[in-house]
């Protein structure tokens, strides 16, 4: 058995402005932004680039290859594939790894750098783990030798198929193809196309879970039958802080709905990706139904913590009422002195008694505000909702 090549992907949305943009980085280590020629440099140089290719596949593409032989596509839309072709069955994990390492330390950190400024990726999103799909291509591989490199990789298979063509057994995380007569052109449309399938439901998921998560913060927060008026500032600061997070990321699945219609036309236009697209374990209609549930999903999201963020501000409105009236009984105590000198009409004089006098009227001041300013800080404050069964999702 040979095997071919080694293919690991991943799509993150972009557009053919951010395209150029590496383009020109790729090619001359250039860009528009205030970035660091230096820095640059440096991220460019460790991509050791050999030969550039600006190129159109159903989508514009830069097309790179590298000192250690790894050929590297960069698509329009963020789809990224990387090949080695250097691959041998007695080395095989190593040259996953080798693949995989220049993904995560070399060529994300320099993208991560190009595109550093503008909108933050939310921090839910920037340290997630991601469980890469392997494409393992073999030529003319038995039964046998398969199941052997599922063993080696895999505990169990998700299905197989299999045809005149090709074969595919399809595990985790692990895609092994077994090429016995189809071009290695159409291989790599097919593997382009279900890096995309799985990554766009891979990130609608890790959406449905970050809403999980978010909810049930706000909950805790909103599950407060009474809450101490000083707490109230830090719970409207929780708050403040789930809101720009599912702002951030409720544009992020907007964005996702322009790119499901561009990759289905595509791939169905092509009559040789339609028996690839028969074996896909996630079709593009299914695709759309989940994003526009995760988008609804999400909405209600939105709701919910400005519906908790109205809460707790008209608690900190009760707050203040408090505070206002704890200022006018202090200054009612100060007109009240003044009346007594008005009507005694023995008003102290700069004397040791009017100093005494004095300091006692504003240690008296003093004492009322804070022990009034005590008495709402520790105040409890009813937090007011309606509770819902959250058995439904």
């Amino acid at each position: 058995m040979k095997i071919n090549s080694i293919y690991v992907g991943g799509w993150f949305q972009r557009t053919m402005l951010q395209l150029s943009e590496i383009y020109d980085f790729l090619r001359e280590c250039k860009t528009q932004l205030k970035l660091s020629p230096e820095k640059l440099a440096e991220y460019r140089k460790a991509l050791e680039i050999g030969k550039i290719d600006y190129g159109v596949a159903g989508e514009e593409y830069v097309e790179f290859t590298t000192a250690l032989n790894i050929k590297v596509r960069i698509f329009e839309d963020g789809l990224i594939t990387l090949k080695n072709n250097q691959v041998s069955e007695d080395t095989l994990f190593a040259d996953i790894e080798r693949v995989t390492d220049y993904y995560e330390n070399k060529l994300s950190p320099a993208f991560n750098y190009l595109f550093s400024l503008g909108a933050p990726v939310p921090k839910e999103l920037a340290n997630i783990e991601t469980v890469y799909p392997y494409f393992i291509v073999c030529d003319n591989a038995t039964k046998d030798e398969i199941a052997d490199l599922l063993s080696r990789t895999e505990k169990q298979k998700y299905f197989e198929f299999v045809n005149d063509k090709y074969d595919v057994i399809r595990g985790d995380k692990y895609y092994f193809i077994n090429n016995k007569k189809q071009s290695l052109d159409n291989i790599e449309r097919y593997i382009e196309e279900q890096v995309f399938i799985r990554e766009f439901k891979g990130q609608l998921h890790r959406y449905l879970n970050i809403h999980r998560i978010i909810w049930e913060k706000i909950d805790a927060v909103k599950e407060q039958a009474n809450v101490k008026g000083s707490d109230i500032m830090k719970f409207s600061s929780k708050l403040e802080g789930y809101a720009k997070t599912i702002n951030l990321i409720d544009g992020r699945i907007n964005q996702m709905s322009t790119y499901l219609p561009t990759r289905e036309k595509i791939a169905k236009s092509d009559s040789e990706l339609i028996e690839f697209l028969a074996i896909s374990g996630y079709r593009y209609e299914t695709l759309k139904d989940t994003l526009d549930y995760i988008k609804h999903l999400w909405n209600m999201t939105k709701n919910y913590v400005s519906a908790a963020q109205k809460l707790f501000d008209g608690l900190g409105n009760q707050v203040t009422e408090k505070s206002v009236n704890n200022l006018t009984i202090v200054t009612s105590m100060g007109v009240g002195a003044s009346l007594i000198e008005l009507f005694t009409e023995s008003a102290p004089t700069f004397t040791v008694f009017g100093v005494i006098y004095f300091f006692a009227l504003a240690l008296i001041g003093w004492s009322v505000n804070k022990i009034m300013s005590t008495i709402s800080r520790k105040r409890k404050y009813e937090v007011s909702d309606i509770e819902y069964d959250k058995n439904i999702e």
